[in-house]
């Protein structure tokens, strides 16, 4: 394990060989072996009910955000990066405090932006055997154990999502948030994909494939907003406030 890792468990930050061989989310998932495990998942309900607490603490009068996705990988040189930066300037320039995974790549862009303009930055860290701590643009941090308490979060505490390219992580957040307003457990919620050329060829396989074979209604791909420009991806999110971007086609 390098040295250089820094971990996040709750609070407590870790480094070089005292950084745990595993997560806390794979202890808890992981029922292969000893069976002890039998008796401590029912204290570990506890920790869980903390990081809820200490999640809604933080959070309960952050006022209107935007929680902003993309990938941990994408470079300072990167356009989409510059395009990170410019959606987190034009959010807060619009009334919105930025929430995003706090890590590097896409995830710093958008605090980076959100913090230069004078705006809340927050980061949502979460511990990864493989990721650095939250980025120096976060000016409000919560480290979170479990990833669907942290994922919670980028939901409740949002009026939207805006998502920038981005791998499985990226893929995970944007299709629970989408399933969410999908099935009605959230309402005025719109979803907004930077960048046509990353993301058409998603969108055209929803249609051709997914939709072709009934297994998706091709209605429900339009709770999805394509767009390469921050403020068209702005605008999407203060008229969907307004209650002028329809959600889910009748």
């Amino acid at each position: 394990m390098s040295e250089n890792l820094e971990y996040h468990t709750g609070p407590v930050t870790l480094r070089g060989s005292q950084v745990p061989p595993t997560t806390t989310d794979q202890r808890l998932l992981d029922s292969r072996g000893p069976v002890d495990w039998l008796h401590a998942d029912p204290w570990r309900v506890m920790r869980i009910q903390s990081e809820f607490v200490e999640g809604f603490g933080a959070l309960a009068e952050l006022g209107p955000a935007v929680s902003v996705f993309g990938s941990a990988r994408t470079r300072p040189d990167d356009p989409a990066y510059a395009l990170g930066v410019k959606v987190g300037r034009k959010l807060v320039e619009a009334g919105y405090a930025v929430i995003t995974g706090g890590g590097p790549g896409a995830m710093e862009a958008a605090n980076k932006g959100a913090l230069e303009a004078g705006g809340t930055s927050v980061g949502l860290g979460i511990e990864l055997p493989f990721e650095q701590g939250l980025n120096r643009y976060v000016d409000l941090g919560v480290n979170f154990r479990y990833f669907f308490a942290r994922k919670t979060m980028f939901v409740k505490y949002a009026q939207g999502f805006i998502v920038l390219p981005g791998g499985f992580g990226t893929l995970d957040e944007l299709f629970e948030a989408l399933t969410l307003v999908q099935t009605r457990k959230v309402t005025s919620f719109p979803l907004v994909l930077m960048g046509r050329d990353y993301w058409g060829g998603l969108l055209d396989w929803l249609r051709g494939t997914a939709g072709a074979a009934g297994t998706i209604t091709l209605t429900d791909i339009d709770l999805l907003h394509l767009t390469d420009d921050a403020d068209e991806a702005v605008d999407i999110i203060l008229r969907a406030e307004n209650g002028h971007v329809p959600q889910r086609p009748e």
